[in-house]
């Protein structure tokens, strides 16, 4: 698998399953899946199935509501097996992907991150 080079893995790549993902979560509006290349031992990733830029530029409050939803519960499946969850994420130069995405993780970030 070559390193994806684009600027929207979620449009390009893991919505249209261009490439294998494994599906922690899906339905018409919000999927969440196993991130491809993680940065914790437990990394799903949530994103809504339309483009949208960032946290910054989400306006429909009842897809904000959907992906929230979906968020609690991928967090509270974390908490449960792991006993602790993180929820994050980035904007700006601190977005590589420029489609919003959730990152739920939990553990010590892998080596291969740093």
């Amino acid at each position: 698998m070559t390193q994806y080079q684009g600027d929207d893995f979620y449009c390009d790549v893991a919505i249209p399953r261009r490439e294998p993902i494994e599906v922690a979560f899906e339905d018409g509006d919000v999927l969440a899946f196993h991130h491809t290349r993680p940065f914790w031992p437990v990394h799903v990733v949530v994103v809504p199935k339309v483009h949208v830029d960032s946290l910054l530029t989400l306006a429909d409050t009842g897809l904000a509501s959907r992906l929230l939803a979906v968020v609690q519960s991928v967090a509270a499946d974390v908490v449960a097996r792991h006993g602790k969850a993180s929820v994050m994420t980035n904007l700006g130069a601190y977005q590589d992907s420029k489609h919003l995405h959730v990152h739920v993780h939990a553990g010590q970030p892998l080596s291969s991150a740093v």
